[in-house]
């Protein structure tokens, strides 16, 4: 196949390329060149921004295209319009949180959407962000109609992870003591190896599917308690969990996904319990968690340990929540 990629050396889309490649695709980029402009030299490099230089795509033509930056309705409906003609299959990256609140366990394809009342707004916030992938999505399909491909992911992990939101366990784990565990050892947890979903999205390009689906993981339920376990049997440290209640994370003002990544409130605990039947009869396929686990720690430590970190406790705030929580079981104890 002769795929363009509107992205490419980010997270997802660097992961498309090194598939595509070893897959002997060829390749094109469409990108600032803002980020990692030195990976792949072997690979056509179409520099511009999609808000007013995608005419340099213009006359040329691809099997497919992936989008995988895609966060604006006008952009968005811009770039295929433009590609309307270029290409067969216009694959759109959108995610989980196109879906409407409150989220209901087995939540699949044909769950509610959300909205918003200004569709016009181009300001990207916790509160737009799934409206605005949701008319991103509605503009593909105007367009390409029996041609889209439309991938909701839910929380990707893995190596070049700029959110740090999974990173944080396997980091924190391997450094073993007394680790603030959230909650409760049997909640669920849902997220997927960025290598799976990259591996995945080729293969549906290469069976010509189209169609939405869910993509997240694993195949069966995994507890945080379960891959916590993981995390300090592949680093071989002499972590303990310490599982502090929810209302006192929440009396502590601790950001659920932020500082304590993978915690979700249960009022919205069903938002990692998300169905991805589509997905797996379309044969998507996970490798060990162990493997998750051991490649992003390594990906992790390879890096300057100055790094700034996104996501997770700070140790000095990690320390505070655990000193107070012990004094507050204990003088509960002592009463």
């Amino acid at each position: 196949m002769d795929l363009l990629i509107l992205g490419g050396t980010v997270f997802l889309g660097r992961h498309l390329v090194e598939v595509a490649l070893r897959q002997q695709h060829q390749v094109t980029l469409f990108n600032r060149g803002q980020h990692n402009p030195e990976l792949f030299p072997q690979v056509e490099k179409l520099r511009g921004d999609r808000d007013g230089s995608l005419d340099i795509l213009a006359g040329r033509r691809w099997d497919a295209v992936i989008d995988t930056c895609g966060y604006l309705p006008r952009l968005v409906n811009a770039s295929a319009r433009l590609l309307a003609n270029a290409v067969e299959c216009y694959v759109f990256i959108s995610s989980i949180s196109v879906y409407a609140e409150p989220p209901y366990e087995g939540m699949d394809e044909s769950a509610p959407l959300s909205s918003m009342e200004d569709e016009t707004t181009e300001q990207i916030s916790g509160e737009t962000y799934g409206p605005l992938k949701v008319l991103c999505e509605r503009a593909v399909e105007d367009v390409f109609q029996q041609g889209a491909l439309v991938i909701r992911p839910g929380l990707i992990v893995g190596p070049h992870d700029p959110t740090d939101r999974f990173t944080y366990w396997p980091s924190r784990i391997a450094r073993g003591g007394e680790v603030l565990a959230p909650d409760d050892p049997s909640r669920l947890t849902q997220f997927i190896d960025v290598r799976d979903l990259a591996a995945w999205i080729i293969s549906l390009l290469e069976n010509a599917q189209s169609g939405t689906f869910n993509a997240t993981g694993p195949a069966t339920p995994l507890t945080l308690g379960e891959l916590f376990t993981c995390c300090r049997e592949v680093a071989q440290t002499d972590a303990t969990f310490t599982w502090v209640s929810e209302d006192y994370l929440l009396a502590n003002n601790v950001a659920p996904y932020t500082e304590l990544p993978l915690w979700l409130p249960r009022a919205d605990a069903a938002w990692e319990m998300v169905s991805i039947a589509r997905a797996l009869a379309q044969g998507l396929t996970f490798r060990p968690l162990a493997e998750t686990v051991s490649g992003t720690l390594a990906w992790d430590q390879s890096r300057p340990a100055t790094t700034p970190r996104r996501n997770g406790l700070s140790p000095e705030r990690e320390t505070a929540l655990l000193a107070a929580w012990h004094s507050t079981t204990t003088l509960n104890v002592q009463r």
